[in-house]
């Protein structure tokens, strides 16, 4: 049985106990930890867990029934946290991004090679029946070359939404919607088409008087081989309508899973083409669903790659990989300039405090509270679906 610890007991915490749950007979959830105990004691009771609970996560990394950490803390922590779980011999699963700096990434990185356990970076939207299809259709080449590809990352969040402490500055979260929402459908598209070499950006703060980081993004991405990609973040669109686009030599493709291929008249204008269409959702059609989705999908995973049956799908590199491109967008947007990738180590955007220094305060940061009474969220979903 793996024992797990979650360390941070915010929102997204619930959602990882859950997961665990999932899976009585392998895992189970032994401990919590969080700077407010009492939390942490009613998310225990919530859950029937008979976990230990504390505030200092070192107490947890000296027990020997935890073999796996589970890191639900403020980005500007996770490399922290994770690295000493790493030293104390445990596996470690950290909520994205993986780190505040690429640094920071490399160091986790050498800590779990060192330490011979296993370090992965949650990305649960890979792991969801449709995006595991529209990823076998590209890589099977049927719709033929990805010529461009659009990622609309859309969510709308309201003013009080970074009145949390943490929120809405650039050294203790990161980043804005680019790095803590877009992530998601940066992840997928990287993981589809692989990383570009070249990333023009803008960014702005809207409607965010409360805090320091964007809250809407444009960037231009060029692929190797000339294939071209958009990415839109932002926190200001109602409706919160989500979706990956991939435009190939045969038929647009995308999820929410949607075909569409034309053929062209005498004129060059476009009519449908129903057998190409056909073909290309046979092949969607036959591909397995998944037993378990998002973060159970992903658990499932890591779980199996700790008891030896398989190998972990998503560590530590290919967290890093799309921290890397996140990055080059925050360069590009801060200075103007068009960014090649990938990075070296004495780049601005390598280390966090020469990147912090490149990024502009939209707004000081006026308001700070604890905790909100009610820590229910929501989550976009249309890009899974």
């Amino acid at each position: 049985m793996i024992g797990v610890a979650i360390i941070g007991i915010g929102s997204i915490a619930e959602t990882h106990i859950r997961a665990f749950k999932t899976f009585p007979g392998r895992c189970t959830v032994r401990a919590l930890c969080d700077l407010y105990p009492d939390k942490a004691e009613m998310l225990a009771a919530a859950h029937g867990l008979a976990a230990v609970v504390c505030a200092d996560y070192r107490e947890l990394l000296r027990r020997t029934d935890i073999d796996l950490v589970s890191i639900c803390l403020p980005p500007s922590a996770h490399a922290e946290v994770a690295l000493a779980a790493l030293e104390a011999g445990k596996h470690v699963i950290v909520e994205k991004p993986m780190a505040a700096s690429l640094a920071e990434c490399d160091r986790m990185i050498a800590a779990a090679d060192k330490a011979g356990k296993l370090l992965s970076v949650v990305a649960q939207n890979r792991y969801f029946t449709p995006t595991m299809r529209l990823k076998r259709v590209i890589e099977s080449g049927i719709a033929g070359r990805v010529l461009h590809s659009v990622a609309n990352s859309l969510w709308w969040r309201g003013q009080s939404y970074y009145d949390l402490w943490w929120r809405g500055t650039w050294a203790k979260e990161g980043g804005g919607c680019t790095l803590n929402h877009a992530v998601h459908h940066i992840d997928l598209l990287r993981w589809m088409l692989g990383t570009p070499q070249e990333v023009s950006a803008v960014f702005t703060n809207a409607n965010h008087d409360n805090s320091e980081v964007e809250d809407f993004s444009v960037a231009i991405l060029k692929f190797p081989g000339g294939g071209l990609g958009v990415i839109t973040a932002s926190l200001v669109a109602h409706g919160e309508e989500q979706e990956l686009i991939f435009q190939t030599e045969r038929a647009r493709i995308s999820v929410p899973w949607k075909v569409k291929a034309s053929l062209p008249l005498e004129n060059g204008f476009p009519q449908d083409d129903p057998d190409t269409e056909k073909e290309i959702q046979a092949l969607y059609d036959s591909c397995p669903g998944l037993v378990y989705e998002g973060h159970a999908g992903q658990f499932d995973n890591l779980l199996g790659a700790i008891e030896g049956r398989e190998k972990l799908l998503l560590d530590g590199r290919e967290g890093r990989a799309t921290l890397e491109l996140i990055m080059a967008i925050y360069k590009s947007a801060a200075t103007g300039a068009v960014v090649r990738l990938p990075f070296s180590c004495d780049d601005a955007a390598y280390r966090k405090e020469s990147l912090l220094a490149l990024m502009p305060k939209f707004n000081e940061k006026k308001k700070s509270v604890e905790n909100f009474s009610e820590n229910a969220i929501t989550l976009g979903g249309n890009a899974r679906n």
